[in-house]
């Protein structure tokens, strides 16, 4: 059983050196003291390039930070993972979405068993997902490609396919539609032409209930819009080919019980993007994946950038007690990746027992938020100024553009660049209405380019974040049991509201259960 970071020694030394150094440090004075700590706090990783020196620590604290790590053998925890071992403790399956982006035939050290035939298999899979996505990319009859999923199996996809559109396929429109609410599968159908339209139902058991709700009824308007030939215009991203082909899906692609939903983009489940980008583009997304593990893989711990972003996020939960990060993505096409990471982080991470069941004595997972710069500068950012709360910032930002337009993109990066500093400097004033503190942290990233491999590396990169924090704090960042309560509990509801039974309900909700009904 591997320690707690609470449990180490390193623990208390944290807190002391918080009390004497941390509380009171300046970003500013450190810079002024340290003319190397931009070199120190900075560096590359596969495809990004982060800059940790605007943050409120210093190097005493990352030494105790990193030998903290090392006590809770984050190493290993990480070698445990990569091989296959069931590190999923509540439901007994091994964590292998890396397996995902291995190339063929490759074996890593201590490699389990299992994982040999399994990658034989990933890859068998993932060859056929792709010449289908070929086909479909070469089809002309098919205009529109529709999504249908919850959860990890539209998110990721979602998120994919905007941020790639410089390198989408021209003649193709492509909708996701993941909300059990009639009214966004409405929306969407309304600019359908059912010869016309590919739907990809996504659901791993094919029985997400917003998933399978969505899909019936977009078989409904398929066949009453004089819809032909399901098996051609239907495909389900599922293991269950069974509960498939009763809803005359005839064509599947599945993956595997180690691939979680929220890591899954790189499965078959991320064949909206693969007909986006192709082939090519789909294994240079995974590509760039791989190429951050190897780094997660081999790096030392103190240049290694999942883990000091990991340490980071710990330092800030537990030693400064902020609460929350802001992610603000200053490219369009990333706009949907706060939302992504929201799921990440916060269903991987927000946990109040550890992996043998302890109630935690400290806080994991912060509140993730966002909004694309330069939008969230008009919006919130008033807060991150001037607030009464301190709320980390993470900026991502994309050195090239992919457009035309003259100005836009130097202007973006312009703004960027002074939000991060403006939240450092600040501006004294006398007059505090005008008087901004500074000394507000920022983390940025950076990529060369928005494209498929960077992508994939920026993914894997925030994956692995989530993993080294999840061990510090002893708990198990693969399950979601939290989220199945209230999937139960509709289930009772929705038969109450045809009904109006409200025996056994407590007062509001039977007294809403009335007031819905009418």
């Amino acid at each position: 059983m591997h320690l707690r970071c609470d449990e180490t020694p390193q623990w208390s030394l944290l807190r002391q050196h918080f009390e004497t150094a941390g509380r009171c440090l300046d970003l500013r004075q450190a810079f002024a003291a340290d003319a190397q700590r931009f070199a120190h706090f900075s560096q590359s990783a596969p495809h990004v390039f982060a800059d940790l020196s605007k943050n409120l620590w210093d190097r005493p604290a990352e030494a105790l930070l990193l030998d903290m790590a090392r006590q809770c053998e984050i190493e290993s925890q990480r070698d445990a993972m990569l091989r296959g071992e069931t590190i999923n403790g509540t439901e007994q399956r091994a964590v292998l979405h890396t397996l995902l982006r291995r190339p063929p035939g490759l074996a890593l050290p201590g490699d389990l068993p299992c994982v040999a035939p399994d990658l034989v298999q990933v890859h068998a899979t993932l060859d056929a997902m792709l010449a289908f996505a070929e086909t479909v990319r070469a089809d002309e009859g098919i205009t529109d490609v529709v999504n249908i999923g919850i959860g990890g199996s539209d998110l990721g996809p979602h998120m994919a396919v905007l941020a790639l559109e410089a390198f989408r396929i021209p003649g193709k429109r492509f909708h996701f539609v993941s909300n059990i609410d009639g009214h966004e599968l409405h929306a969407v159908l309304r600019q359908l032409r059912p010869e016309r339209t590919l739907f990809l139902v996504a659901s791993k058991t094919f029985t997400t209930i917003e998933t399978m709700t969505n899909a019936r009824s977009a078989l409904a308007w398929f066949q009453a819009q004089g819809g032909q030939d399901v098996s051609r215009h239907f495909v389900a991203l599922t293991t269950h080919v069974e509960a498939a082909r009763a809803l005359g899906i005839t064509t599947t692609f599945g993956f595997w019980d180690w691939v979680g939903g929220r890591y899954s983009l790189w499965s078959a489940i991320g064949l909206p993007v693969a007909i986006a980008v192709g082939a090519e583009g789909f294994r240079s997304l995974l590509g760039g994946a791989h190429a951050m593990d190897e780094h997660f893989r081999t790096a030392p711990l103190a240049s290694n950038l999942p883990v000091r972003l990991g340490l980071l996020d710990v330092w800030y939960r537990n030693f400064h007690g902020f609460n929350n990060r802001c992610v603000a993505p200053y490219h369009a096409g990333l706009r949907r990746l706060p939302a992504y990471l929201q799921q990440l982080e916060m269903e991987s991470n927000g946990k109040r027992v550890d992996r043998q069941g302890r109630l935690l004595p400290m806080s994991t997972s912060p509140i993730l938020w966002g909004e694309p710069g330069s939008n969230g500068q008009h919006a919130f950012f008033q807060m991150l100024h001037q607030g009464s709360d301190v709320l980390p910032l993470e900026i991502v930002a994309v050195r090239q553009r992919a457009h035309p337009l003259a100005g836009h993109h130097q202007m973006l990066l312009a703004n960027a660049l002074a939000q991060s500093q403006a939240l450092m400097v600040g501006r004294p004033s006398t007059d505090g209405h005008r008087h901004c503190p500074g000394n507000r942290p920022s983390t940025f990233l950076l990529l060369d380019a928005l494209a498929p491999a960077s992508l994939g590396a920026l993914i894997a990169l925030q994956e692995h974040r989530v993993f080294v924090s999840g061990c510090l704090w002893g708990i198990n960042s693969f399950d979601q049991w939290g989220v199945e309560l209230g999937k139960g509990l509709a289930r009772d509801l929705e038969l109450r509201l045809a009904s109006g039974d409200a025996t056994g309900l407590d007062a509001s909700t039977a007294g809403l259960l009335q007031r819905l009904r009418g």
